[in-house]
């Protein structure tokens, strides 16, 4: 039997986590890792004692095309549930691995990044990079020193 990569290794576990995820629409799974430690796991889901749309039965931005309408959605994202489960001293050059479900056919979120919201939040915490999940065998290694090099935000 063949053993798994390191990097294959931390996103099946961040993909494991997806699945505690409550979103009705995509789940996403993260964990942060540093010195081959795992430091904290995140979920899409409701904040803390409100109700999650699984156990509402809908959502809220349902006919919103992705990556709009964040101010109706009811989830803190995976990447964010991480990192306030971390200290900041742990965070500084720790990787972000981060794997999406498409809950509607089971397959990966294609081209999954982080919104902008959760960019800022992860330079701010000092994380190095990101590794996201494309299918069961590729995946994407981004830097977070190239976000602040270029800049997303002044493209308005």
């Amino acid at each position: 039997m063949e053993r798994v990569d390191k990097i294959n290794y931390y996103l099946n576990i961040a993909e494991t986590v997806a699945e505690r995820g409550t979103c009705l629409r995509n789940n996403y799974g993260s964990i942060l890792v540093k010195n081959d430690e795992i430091i904290s796991t995140g979920y899409t889901g409701a904040p803390r004692g409100r109700k999650n749309c699984i156990d509402l039965g809908y959502c809220l931005k349902s006919d919103m095309p992705s990556g709009k309408g964040y101010d109706k959605c009811r989830a803190v994202h995976s990447e964010q549930n991480a990192m306030l489960s971390a200290a900041r001293k742990d965070m500084i050059g720790a990787t972000l691995y981060l794997v999406g479900i498409n809950k509607r056919n089971n397959e990966y979120v294609k081209d999954n990044w982080p919104c902008t919201f959760c960019k800022r939040m992860i330079i701010n915490a000092g994380i190095k990079e990101v590794v996201m999940r494309d299918s069961q065998e590729k995946y994407r290694v981004e830097q977070v020193q190239d976000w602040i090099e270029k800049d997303d935000s002044l493209d308005y």
